[in-house]
This record gives C-alpha cells, structure tokens and sequence, in this order.
C-alpha cells in the first residue's frame, strides 16, 4: 500500500466511526499525476447524489505530458462502492446527521483506493480535550526519554 494523500485534519474536526474502502473514476493523465504524488484532500468532501457517491474538492494537478487529456483538477469524481453500502450510508447521515469525509488516497497494487469515514462533527471542547490529550502524552514521553539518560 503507497500512501499518496492524507486527510489529518479530518481526526481533528471529526470523531471517524467507522470506515470504508472504495474505487475511484479516474482518466490516465490522473492515475500518472496521482503515481507522482500529486493530489490533495485537505479541502475535500463526500457526497451521495442519486445514489452514487462522489468526491469534491480532491485536487489533481495536472499531468504535466498530457497535454490535451488533462481533465479539471478540482472536477468531481465518482467513487465505486456496493449498492448495500451505498444505502446503508445513506440511511445513516439521513437518521443520525453524520457526514462523510475522505481520510486518505492510496495505490492498493495498480489501483487507486479512497478511504472514507462515517464521521461526526467535534465540537470545540472535544478538540481542546484532543490536544491536552497530546500535549500531556508528548510531556509523559519526554519525561521517559529524560530518565533513561
């Protein structure tokens, strides 16, 4: 598994329930600028139309040799996933009033894998908990590498 994007500030602004794997739609010059690293998810979102879901926001850059094949970077893509999941998903941000966030972009041997989460908003006092969670475990860690000098 080559890692190619991550979305850290998602398990900053959100609790992640749970998590699913899924393919993505994607044209050849993509799949070249996305083999260089080249692909950002820091702004992205998730969304069900019409029962496919799709990604907006995840940039591309443009392939730099593909010329005329280059698509938009910042166009929507579809990504492939089970009917079952599909409505299952549906049903829950529908009764429970979660969203969808895409964490992470990765090659899975040849293919392209978007990692999405079934999240719920954090509200400003969970994420100050979060850092006094950090900060108080990076002080435990210091004080550990200190006592073996």
């Amino acid at each position: 598994m080559k890692l190619i994007a991550n979305n850290k500030k998602a398990y900053h602004d959100y609790f992640v329930d749970e998590k699913y794997e899924c393919g993505i739609e994607l044209f050849g010059t993509e799949v070249k600028s996305m083999r260089l690293g080249q692909c950002s998810i820091k702004e992205a979102f998730v969304r069900i139309n019409r029962g496919e879901v799709y990604v907006y926001g995840m940039h591309v850059n443009p392939y730099e040799k593909g010329n005329i094949f280059n698509k938009d970077p910042l166009r929507a893509r579809k990504l492939l996933m089970h009917r079952s999941e599909i409505n299952k998903l549906e049903g829950e941000i529908r009764e429970k009033g979660l969203t969808l966030v895409p964490l992470q972009v990765y090659f899975k041997g040849s293919l392209v894998k978007v990692e999405i989460g079934l999240a719920r908003g954090k509200k400003l006092y969970d994420k100050r908990a979060d850092i006094a969670k950090k900060d108080q475990q990076r002080e435990v860690e210091r004080d550990y590498k200190e006592r073996l000098r």
